[in-house]
């Protein structure tokens, strides 16, 4: 079926850069509290005169971090083609999936489903609706999906840009430093991007909120890209061993052009 490691495993990259992108969208939908998931207090920061902040994070930025993450594997390997190939992809692939979503919110619920299937035997735990719960969690606004795709899209062609000018100054060394500085660029202007467009222009967000915001998420994206540094090497290593010195450095050869 493939003709060699080097096919396989670009389609094993791409498919897991896909599903990451396409699940990060969906579970975006709901909002956590970064510190008491992980058992402390939540903080009360105060940014542009702004009170009340903390890493209350949309639930996809549990992925978006890999998605940069893999976007410099596959670029380290398969160069901007492979990255741009795969970013166009998933805009399509999530462009359909939330036009099916949508087709699927605005069917007739079964009345049985709607009112009975979401009860349970406490009242606390009650659904009185499936279908509002359905249309509540899956029906993103227009301006976030578009907020969402075009700060994805922009940001993954400031990574592969910004990938390649250190790549040209550094060679084959520094591996963090081309991986961890592309995303944390990258990541600057996405969690800007986003909200602008989602909250700024399609809701009523003052822009001194939008900015606090957009600090707080990019704080937390740059410690994760940081923490995220050591799994870039050891998945260098282990390609290196599926292919074969030979094949990668022959792939990250032509990837560099």
């Amino acid at each position: 079926m493939f003709k060699n490691r080097a096919q396989l495993l670009f389609l094993i990259l791409g498919a897991f850069f896909l599903t990451n992108a396409l699940v990060a969208q969906f579970i975006g939908a709901k909002i956590f509290s970064l510190e008491q998931t992980l058992g402390f207090e939540a903080l009360n920061l105060t940014l542009f005169s702004v009170e009340d902040l903390g890493f209350n994070l949309t639930a996809g930025v549990l992925l978006w971090p890999v998605v940069f993450v893999m976007t410099d594997i596959i670029n380290e390997y398969y160069g901007v083609k492979g990255v741009k190939l795969l970013t166009y992809l998933a805009i399509g692939l999530i462009i359909y999936a939330f036009a099916m979503v949508f087709f699927a919110i605005n069917l007739s619920p079964n009345n049985w489903w709607d009112s009975i299937s979401g009860l349970r035997d406490e009242p606390s735990d009650s659904i009185l609706s499936m279908n509002l719960a359905f249309r509540r969690i899956f029906g993103q606004g227009l301006w976030i999906i578009m907020g969402s795709l075009i700060a994805f899209f922009v940001g993954q062609v400031l990574d592969v840009s910004i990938f390649h000018k250190i790549r040209q100054w550094t060679g084959e060394e520094k591996i963090w430093l081309r991986a961890t500085g592309s995303t944390i660029v990258s990541q600057l202007v996405d969690s800007f991007v986003v909200l602008m467009i989602a909250f700024y222009i399609g809701a009523d967000w003052d822009l001194v909120r939008v900015l606090a915001i957009g600090c707080v998420n990019f704080c937390y994206k740059v410690f994760m890209a940081v923490l995220l540094t050591p799994i870039i090497y050891l998945a260098h290593n282990f390609i290196d061993k599926f292919l074969g010195r030979e094949t990668a450095e022959h792939l990250k050869n032509e990837a560099a052009i």
